[in-house]
């Protein structure tokens, strides 16, 4: 193959002697990337025809090194036209230097290839729709964060990397090590939030006190992680407005999460009732409620006078569901219930004022206002 193009070269050099070698140097290495290109492409169609059959995995894997594969045929055409094309000194170190630049960036796409393919393979177990989704909660969110770490570590060795093979930014790097301390400590005052946020998203990743879709009570407001991302944290709240969070607040600031070790949660529903009313007949009532309703578990079913006030008493119902909103639901459904029925059949359980008159008080006043009545008579 070198053979034939170096004769090509020779014939072109005797037809066309007033052609600069850069020119023809310059068609040869764009020619090898057209062939390279088309090359690439007749090999991909039949790749993916190949695997149109088979699962998402082998799909989603021809998908994904589309683009890394065609960078990989255009670096090896080009370095082979090189080596035949009649460059100068200079110009083969223009092309080396590019081609090393390429292929560095050759090198970090697949990396980051290679960790979606891996995150996407690995998320395949788990899904977000089951009834009980702490276990892909728990993954999903490790790996979302782990990915975005290792993500921005892939990228950044790999700028590093393409820009040590610079002469004057390896000097200044050199040059930089040798005055550690001082750029160290200005580095890192300037990269604090940056960093102080990455190292929160490790520590969430690893410790995990909030993942995925936990419901969760924040700023005195209720929502579900939306989105954790590299430095800040999404949360829908129940209105469907968005409250966004760096990372480092769920590490430094108290919050509730009614999900972390389960999305089984009990609701409480307070009613104030007269001291009348019947509180066995209500606890009957309180069973027929959950037993008719879908949104209770089966598991919790209380009610207790916890309270007494001047004028009424404390009923407290506890009630258990299997997700923070079928336990919210299921409240709502008690609380309507229990006071439909009361209002039905005990109506003189509900609060009442109360007030006393004594009957002698009461027939004197009506006397002296009959006397004032018959005087102006």
């Amino acid at each position: 193959m070198i053979d034939a193009i170096d004769r090509w070269l020779d014939w072109v050099q005797a037809k066309l002697p007033w052609m600069p070698s850069w020119a023809i140097s310059a068609g040869l290495l764009a020619l090898a990337v057209a062939v390279a290109i088309a090359v690439h492409r007749i090999l991909f169609r039949i790749a993916t025809d190949i695997v149109a059959s088979k699962d998402l995995f082998w799909r989603s894997l021809v998908s994904r090194t589309h683009g890394p594969t065609r960078l990989a045929a255009i670096i090896v055409a080009t370095s082979a036209a090189a080596t035949v094309a009649p460059l100068s000194d200079a110009q083969v170190g223009i092309v080396r230097h590019v081609l090393l630049l390429a292929f560095i960036a050759l090198l970090g796409w697949v990396a980051l290839t290679a960790l979606h393919i891996w995150m996407t393979v690995y998320l395949r177990r788990f899904t977000l729709d089951a009834e009980d989704n702490l276990l892909a909660r728990k993954h999903v969110t490790q790996t979302r964060i782990l990915r975005r770490v290792v993500a921005t570590l892939i990228v950044t060795v790999t700028l590093s990397a393409a820009l040590m093979t610079f002469e004057q930014v390896r000097q200044y790097g050199i040059s930089l090590l040798a005055s550690a301390g001082a750029a160290g400590l200005v580095i890192g005052l300037a990269l604090q939030p940056m960093l102080k946020n990455m190292i929160a998203g490790i520590q969430l990743a690893v410790t995990q006190p909030i993942r995925i879709d936990d419901a969760v009570l924040v700023e005195n407001e209720w929502g579900n992680i939306e989105e954790i991302t590299s430095t800040y944290v999404v949360v829908r709240l129940w209105d469907w407005r968005r409250l966004v969070l760096p990372l480092s607040y769920f590490i430094e600031h108290p919050f509730q999460n009614w999900t972390r070790e389960g999305s089984a949660l009990i609701g409480s529903v307070f009613l104030y009732a007269d001291y009348t009313a019947p509180v066995e007949e209500m606890r009957r009532r309180l069973d027929e409620i959950v037993k008719a309703t879908p949104l209770w578990d089966g598991q919790v079913a209380v009610l207790q006078v916890t309270d007494f006030r001047e004028q009424t008493m404390e009923i407290r119902m506890l009630v258990s569901a299997r997700s923070s909103g079928r336990a919210f639901d299921l409240r709502c459904e008690v609380r309507e219930k229990m006071v439909t029925w009361l209002q039905q059949a005990h109506p003189g359980a509900l609060p009442r004022w109360r007030g006393e008159v004594q009957a002698p008080a009461a027939a004197e006043a009506e006397a002296i206002t009959r006397h004032r009545a018959g005087g102006r008579g």
